[in-house]
Protein backbone atom coordinates (compact mmCIF):
# COMPACT_ATOMS: atom_id res chain seq x y z
CA UNK A 1 0.00 0.00 0.00
CA UNK A 2 2.89 2.33 0.78
CA UNK A 3 4.30 1.78 -2.72
CA UNK A 4 0.97 2.74 -4.30
CA UNK A 5 0.86 5.95 -2.23
CA UNK A 6 4.45 6.80 -3.19
CA UNK A 7 3.71 6.16 -6.88
CA UNK A 8 0.65 8.44 -6.68
CA UNK A 9 2.73 11.20 -5.09
CA UNK A 10 5.44 10.75 -7.72
CA UNK A 11 2.85 10.83 -10.52
CA UNK A 12 1.31 13.99 -9.08
CA UNK A 13 4.72 15.65 -8.93
CA UNK A 14 5.43 14.68 -12.53
CA UNK A 15 2.09 16.09 -13.69
CA UNK A 16 2.79 19.32 -11.80
CA UNK A 17 6.24 19.60 -13.39
CA UNK A 18 4.88 18.89 -16.88
CA UNK A 19 2.01 21.37 -16.51
CA UNK A 20 4.20 24.35 -15.65
CA UNK A 21 7.34 23.46 -17.63
CA UNK A 22 6.10 22.80 -21.16
CA UNK A 23 8.45 25.25 -22.89
CA UNK A 24 10.49 23.73 -25.75
CA UNK A 25 14.27 23.81 -25.30
CA UNK A 26 17.38 22.62 -27.12
CA UNK A 27 19.70 20.17 -25.40
CA UNK A 28 23.36 19.80 -26.41
CA UNK A 29 25.15 16.62 -25.30
CA UNK A 30 28.65 16.96 -26.67
CA UNK A 31 28.38 16.58 -30.42
CA UNK A 32 24.72 15.64 -30.28
CA UNK A 33 22.03 18.32 -30.27
CA UNK A 34 18.36 17.71 -29.56
CA UNK A 35 15.95 20.48 -30.56
CA UNK A 36 12.39 21.18 -29.44
CA UNK A 37 12.33 18.97 -26.34
CA UNK A 38 9.85 19.91 -23.60
CA UNK A 39 11.59 21.21 -20.47
CA UNK A 40 9.87 18.70 -18.18
CA UNK A 41 11.53 15.85 -20.13
CA UNK A 42 14.90 17.44 -19.42
CA UNK A 43 14.02 17.86 -15.72
CA UNK A 44 12.77 14.29 -15.32
CA UNK A 45 15.69 12.90 -17.38
CA UNK A 46 18.18 14.78 -15.19
CA UNK A 47 16.49 13.45 -12.06
CA UNK A 48 16.58 9.87 -13.36
CA UNK A 49 20.24 10.15 -14.42
CA UNK A 50 21.13 11.50 -10.98
CA UNK A 51 19.32 8.61 -9.30
CA UNK A 52 21.03 6.06 -11.55
CA UNK A 53 24.49 7.54 -10.94
CA UNK A 54 23.96 7.70 -7.19
CA UNK A 55 22.80 4.06 -7.23
CA UNK A 56 25.95 3.05 -9.12
CA UNK A 57 28.13 4.87 -6.57
CA UNK A 58 26.22 3.08 -3.81
CA UNK A 59 26.83 -0.30 -5.49
CA UNK A 60 30.57 0.37 -5.78
CA UNK A 61 30.70 1.34 -2.10
CA UNK A 62 28.71 -1.78 -1.23
CA UNK A 63 31.17 -4.00 -3.12
CA UNK A 64 34.18 -2.47 -1.35
CA UNK A 65 32.43 -2.79 2.01
CA UNK A 66 31.63 -6.45 1.38
CA UNK A 67 35.29 -7.12 0.48
CA UNK A 68 36.39 -5.44 3.68
CA UNK A 69 33.91 -7.44 5.75
CA UNK A 70 34.98 -10.66 4.04
CA UNK A 71 38.57 -9.94 5.03
CA UNK A 72 37.51 -9.24 8.60
CA UNK A 73 35.51 -12.49 8.69
CA UNK A 74 38.56 -14.43 7.53
CA UNK A 75 40.66 -12.75 10.22
CA UNK A 76 38.08 -13.60 12.90
CA UNK A 77 37.92 -17.21 11.71
CA UNK A 78 41.72 -17.48 11.76
CA UNK A 79 41.98 -16.06 15.28
CA UNK A 80 39.20 -18.33 16.54
CA UNK A 81 41.10 -21.31 15.17
CA UNK A 82 44.28 -20.04 16.82
CA UNK A 83 42.50 -19.58 20.17
CA UNK A 84 41.11 -23.11 19.92
CA UNK A 85 44.56 -24.55 19.22
CA UNK A 86 46.07 -22.60 22.12
CA UNK A 87 43.30 -23.77 24.44
CA UNK A 88 44.02 -27.37 23.47
CA UNK A 89 47.73 -26.82 24.09
CA UNK A 90 47.04 -25.28 27.53
CA UNK A 91 44.87 -28.26 28.43
CA UNK A 92 47.62 -30.67 27.35
CA UNK A 93 50.17 -28.77 29.42
CA UNK A 94 47.87 -28.82 32.46
CA UNK A 95 47.50 -32.58 32.12
CA UNK A 96 51.27 -32.96 31.81
CA UNK A 97 51.75 -30.74 34.86
CA UNK A 98 49.40 -32.90 36.91
CA UNK A 99 51.24 -36.04 35.80
CA UNK A 100 54.54 -34.51 36.85
CA UNK A 101 53.15 -33.50 40.25
CA UNK A 102 51.88 -36.99 40.94
CA UNK A 103 54.97 -38.76 39.59
CA UNK A 104 57.28 -36.64 41.78
CA UNK A 105 55.65 -38.02 44.93
CA UNK A 106 55.98 -41.59 43.76
CA UNK A 107 59.69 -41.53 42.91
CA UNK A 108 61.62 -44.15 44.81
CA UNK A 109 63.95 -42.48 47.20
CA UNK A 110 67.52 -43.56 47.88
CA UNK A 111 67.93 -44.07 51.64
CA UNK A 112 71.66 -43.35 51.39
CA UNK A 113 71.18 -40.08 49.46
CA UNK A 114 71.85 -36.74 51.11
Amino acid sequence: MLIVILLLILGTAMVYISKFNDMLVSVNLGVYAFNQIPLFYVIIGSLLMGLILSYLVYLVDLIFTSWTLRGKDREIKRTKTEVLELTKRVHQLELENEKLKHSRHQEPGDPNAL
